[in-house]
């Protein structure tokens, strides 16, 4: 798999194109085996969710982090890996404290 490339407006990606980086934290990135429309519908449904938490009413702005945490599931950023083989997840993580280190040191 290739991640794609930096660009002034795309996030870092980790070498795997497991995780994006930032502010030197790994953050796991979107599972590249969706297809772009259903990545899009998601991606769609994931800001519209996270406009609704800025509400000040407590139930709606519940129900729209649940909608959030939904569609971040199903984009593959939170829940079971979505690669298969077997390597750990260290989304949340500082880069410096994974095997990602001396990639990260090296950029």
């Amino acid at each position: 798999m290739n991640p794609p490339t930096k660009t002034d407006d795309a996030p870092l990606y980790t070498p795997d194109g497991r995780y994006i980086v930032v502010r030197g934290r790994l953050w796991r990135a979107t599972n590249p085996n969706l297809s772009a429309s259903d990545r899009e519908v998601l991606v769609k449904a994931l800001m519209d969710a996270r406009r609704r938490v800025r509400t000040s009413d407590e139930a709606l702005k519940s129900a729209a982090r649940r909608d959030v945490d939904l569609a971040k599931h199903a984009l593959g950023e939170r829940g079971p890996v979505w690669w298969d083989d077997g390597a750990p997840d260290y989304n949340r993580r500082m880069a410096r404290n994974t095997p990602y280190a001396g990639w990260f040191e090296g950029l």
